[in-house]
């Protein structure tokens, strides 16, 4: 299936410029905004029969594969605004706590504005692919001993007290530049899904999202809006337990947060679109990684994996069945896979597993083909 919108499917068409190029009416930009952009945006929306037949056979699922932008993350939605509204207001200096793909996304958009990038992030907490980028995109990489959450605490006491750029999505632009991921699933379907499954950590996404898709309403590109299925980690689920988490734990470190920014805003979303927020274990968040790439050929870091955990758990309780019964037909669900496989390889090699090491023969290979 062809999912890009019409104006890309010509091998002639325009140059994807970049996310502020294709919506900038629906964005806080003007004339004096230098675009700081990596052509981030228009990540493929795939279709996944396969594996939504193992999971919920009653669903049409679509994975809207984040990983696919220049750093490997969602977070690149947001960064190329944030960065790009820094450069107006005469910023030298950007600042962000990060699980690691903020810290990324900041370094490259900061190295391409010319911008200091300071980031604070979660000692011995960091998968190894996320620390890499940093580094080696010329950030200043400070460990914190103690969490995210302590570290987004002091990058707003530093940003409260100097001429430092905020780069979190407390900032209101990331949320901005966040929101055309909705934008896309609509461009591509050629209307809104009827529910969106997300990862929940700090909440700047799901609020994007919802924010996004009550704008295209708005402007009566859709004429329906989803409702917005959110999945945390069992170890860092403040907003299902209702309280803080001070010490979260999970595997999947990019929603290890137990204290989330946009907390309120995402519960306003799971509510006002008549959705829910719920939790996975890191079991089920591993299995679902494995299984979506093995079943759909879309390898996500963990965090990707948890809204398929949650969508599985929720086929099992009849939830999407019994709206299938309502609309007379399969509902269409998009889940965000907000980050690629490779930005955790440590995870990645333990749920894969080693190669077989054979003989260099024929017979050997046919042996372990099973063929033979």
């Amino acid at each position: 299936m062809n999912d890009q919108p019409s104006d890309m499917r010509s091998p002639h068409a325009p140059m994807w410029r970049g996310l502020m190029h294709a919506y900038r009416e629906f964005l806080p930009v003007t004339e004096k905004t230098p675009f700081v952009t990596l052509c981030e945006g228009n990540t493929p929306l795939v279709h996944a029969p396969r594996l939504a037949e193992i999971i919920a056979p009653d669903i049409e699922l679509y994975l809207k594969f984040e990983g696919a932008n220049p750093t490997g993350s969602f977070k690149d939605r947001g960064m190329t605004l944030a960065v790009s509204k820094a450069a107006e207001e005469g910023a030298t200096v950007g600042i962000c706590a990060s699980t690691g793909n903020t810290s990324a996304s900041a370094a490259a958009y900061c190295a391409v504005a010319g911008i200091r990038c300071v980031v604070l992030l979660p000692q011995n907490a960091i998968a190894l692919g996320k620390l890499a980028q940093a580094l080696v995109e010329g950030a200043t990489v400070l460990a914190v001993e103690g969490n995210f959450d302590d570290a987004l605490k002091i990058v707003r006491q530093l940003c409260d007290k100097h001429p430092i750029a905020l780069l979190n999505s407390l900032n209101p632009y990331r949320l901005e530049g966040q929101k055309t991921g909705a934008f896309e699933v609509c461009d591509a379907l050629g209307k809104a899904p009827d529910f969106h499954a997300i990862p929940v950590g700090n909440a700047g996404n799901i609020t994007a999202y919802w924010k996004g898709y009550n704008e295209y309403h708005a402007q009566n590109r859709i004429s329906e809006l989803p409702k917005m299925l959110g999945f945390q980690a069992a170890g860092a689920a403040p907003l299902v337990l209702g309280h803080d988490v001070d010490k979260p734990e999970t595997v999947a470190t990019a929603i290890r947060i137990g204290r989330p920014a946009r907390g309120d805003e995402a519960i306003a979303a799971r509510d006002n679109s008549g959705g829910l927020i719920h939790s996975v274990p890191d079991a089920e968040i591993l299995q679902a990684q494995k299984l979506m790439a093995a079943s759909s050929g879309i390898f996500g870091e963990p965090a990707s994996a948890a809204p398929i955990a949650g969508i599985t758990n929720l086929a099992a309780q009849k939830y999407f069945s019994q709206a299938r019964a309502e609309l007379g037909r399969k509902p269409v669900v998009v889940a965000t896979v907000t980050g690629h496989g490779l930005k955790d390889p440590n995870t990645a090699i333990q749920i894969g597993g080693e190669p077989q090491v054979v003989p260099a023969s024929e017979e050997a290979v046919l042996r372990a083909m099973q063929l033979g």
